[in-house]
């Protein structure tokens, strides 16, 4: 019978032939595991051979613990130097084979990623306060998602934590198996690092693919900042697609493999620490997220434009929606908390470029130069660009109402000294301003301003009659821009839109005190009358006068104001009804009196030009932006 020493040698001896019959080192052909060479974790094969292996390798480290000339790469030479002889170097070609082992069940083994079907994520976690905005559309129509997305219209996504992360297999389970196999004996062995770079080595280019695949470029801080915006908006649209697929699927579906890997290895050895399973989970993915995270960096610190605002809240939205998912799968480990800290980072910077873009926004509508005054007095495009703007601006309320915590800067210069005619905020009623939110007051900044750059472009017409028109046309406009949109109509209040519905009224009124007032003179009885002895009578030259200053007055202001526009049909028609209420009565008041005077004399048809009804019916010319012939208009008088 043998003593315990003798049995320990033998098995140390049966051991070192199993291992010794695998020998990576010895193989002229040796390539990693590349070739024809047979593997023992071929996935289907015989798989006595590979269990036969690893209790070899147990044995091994169990009756041979590794003396300091063992630890190390697994590539030296196969003949070990100092102490341990055969054994320590059975451990070297041990380790080599399993590194090939590792490397070859990684690469063969490796599930097809449907990129397709992970693209699909961005439908599961859609998250928009907007309620009309196209990009939502386009990404709804592009995710086929369309209930899902009207869901979320209006609020935040509520069902992040439910249905944001897919962890999806990338290796079949009996391959994972062996890979933590093959991990914990090269971890206890002392080649823990070794294993990590294997995995890194395989895994980074696989993600790399699947960031290619999902239309993540490769694009520099630099190459970003010289981009077009109209091909920066295209590309911000797909990155926010491909963020989620690579965030929620990728990284997370990476980690849950390193997980399942290498989270139970021995953490007594010298060579593993507390973070082991997390290391070749940074290591294979921190490029792809860098280069990920990279694009939005370069958005968050680029040019500030107005046209940029909106999808840079897309943008930070996205971040903001994205960042417990970034944290759960990366905040967790030492290494990969520099990849959650610059995405939060990111999404500070957004924020701030949010705000600044808004204040450029407000400066630019104030500083826009009046050169040309539009013709017709219809509205500016300036007034239909800011509105539209505003609207959509109300539209991201849930977002900027928490970006947007202080009112607009501008409003603390109230008409500085010397300046009496600086926009000031407007005087409503409540009952402490201060603690309106401050989006709203915003808002209604960004309309003073409007409203003080139209004074300055109304000034621009030599007619006044026209610059108060004008001044109508763009106040309506304004008021009933809001009215249409409920969420700005609910953010500005009723107290200021009363305030601008007022305004244009009052512009409405001026225009037809300054048009019609001197038309309206004509047809007054003063200056007609003579008197003396006991009876008075009627002046027919004066009268003769009149009229005729009366038709010229009136023909000019057809021509001309034919020719402005009010494209509000509804204002139109009610700015016509007003004038004519004014002017038919005094005309037919005037006819009633004084015709008789003309018509006994010699051509009253070169005085009483007109028909009441013809008036009415000349009335209808106006606003239209295209003067009619006001003598086609024209009916007999008697």
């Amino acid at each position: 019978m043998m003593d315990g020493s003798t049995a320990a040698a033998a098995e140390l001896e049966a051991a070192e032939r199993v291992v010794m019959r695998w020998d990576s080192t010895a193989s002229a052909s040796y390539g990693g595991g590349g070739g024809d060479e047979q593997m023992l974790f071929d996935g289907g094969g015989d798989r006595v051979e590979a269990e036969r292996f690893l209790r070899a390798v147990d044995d091994l480290r169990r009756l041979a613990p590794p003396s300091p000339a063992t630890v190390g790469s697994p590539r030296r030479t196969s003949s070990a130097s100092g102490g341990g002889g055969a054994a320590s170097n059975a451990v070297q070609v041990a380790m080599a084979r399993l590194e090939d082992e590792f490397r070859h069940v990684l690469s063969s083994r490796a599930l097809d990623l449907e990129i397709e079907a992970l693209a699909d994520l961005t439908s599961l976690s859609m998250c928009s306060d907007r309620t009309n905005s196209a990009d939502v559309a386009e990404e709804a129509a592009a995710a086929d998602e369309d209930d899902s997305v009207s869901s979320s219209v209006g609020r935040r996504s509520s069902y992040r934590s439910l249905r944001s992360i897919r962890e999806i297999d990338l290796l079949p389970a009996d391959a994972i198996s062996d890979l933590h196999a093959i991990a914990s004996r090269m971890a206890v062995a002392g080649y823990g690092r070794e294993c990590v770079q294997v995995y890194a080595s395989v895994r980074k280019p696989a993600v790399d693919s699947a960031l290619r695949r999902l239309g993540v470029e490769k694009l520099s801080i630099g190459d970003v900042q010289r981009l077009e915006w109209e091909v920066l908006e295209a590309k911000i649209r797909r990155w926010i697609r491909a963020a989620r697929a690579a965030v929620r699927g990728v990284f997370a579906s990476e980690r849950r493999l390193c997980f399942l890997i290498f989270h139970d290895l021995p953490l007594s050895s010298s060579t593993i620490t507390t973070a082991t399973h997390d290391a070749p989970f940074a290591e294979a993915v921190k490029g792809a997220a860098l280069q990920l995270f990279g694009f939005a960096e370069a958005i968050s610190i680029g040019r500030r434009s107005p046209e940029k605002l909106f999808k840079i809240i897309d943008l930070h939205d996205a971040i903001a929606d994205l960042l417990p998912d970034v944290s759960d799968i990366f905040a967790a480990s030492k290494a990969g908390e520099s990849i959650y800290v610059q995405a939060a980072e990111i999404r500070s910077r957004l924020a701030d470029a949010v705000r600044g873009i808004l204040s450029e926004f407000e400066n630019a509508v104030l500083r826009d130069p009046s050169k040309t005054p539009v013709p017709g007095g219809t509205i500016h495009p300036l007034t239909r660009y800011v509105m539209n703007y505003s609207s959509l601006i109300s539209d991201y309320k849930t977002t900027l109402s928490e970006l947007i915590v202080s009112r607009p800067s501008a409003c603390s210069r109230i008409a500085p000294e010397g300046n009496e005619n600086a926009p000031s905020f407007p005087d409503l009623d409540l009952a402490d301003p201060d603690s309106q939110l401050p989006l709203a007051a915003h808002l209604i900044w960004i309309i003073v301003v409007l409203e003080h750059n139209l004074e300055s472009k109304a000034s621009l017409y030599k007619d006044a009659a026209l610059s108060h028109l004008f001044v109508m046309n763009n106040v309506h406009y304004i008021a009933h821009k809001i009215k249409d949109s409920p969420e700005l109509r609910g953010l500005i209040g009723d107290e200021y839109l009363k305030q601008l519905t007022g305004k244009f009224r009052l512009a409405a009124t001026r225009y037809q005190r300054t048009a019609w007032l001197k038309i309206l003179n004509c047809l007054r009885d003063e200056g007609l009358h003579v008197s003396g002895g006991f009876s008075s009578g009627v002046s027919k030259s004066a009268l003769r006068e009149r009229f005729k200053s009366f038709n010229a007055a009136f023909e000019e202001a057809h021509r001309v104001q034919s020719a402005w526009y009010v494209p509000d049909t509804q204002l139109r028609e009610e700015l016509r009804i007003s004038i004519a209420e004014k002017l038919l009565p005094a005309y037919r008041s005037f006819l009633g009196r004084f015709r008789h005077h003309i018509e006994n004399g010699r051509h009253p048809e070169l005085y009483i030009k007109y028909s009441v009804e013809d008036l009415e019916t000349s009335v209808t010319d106006f606003f239209e932006g295209c003067p009619p012939s006001l003598h086609n208009r024209r009916r007999s008088h008697g």
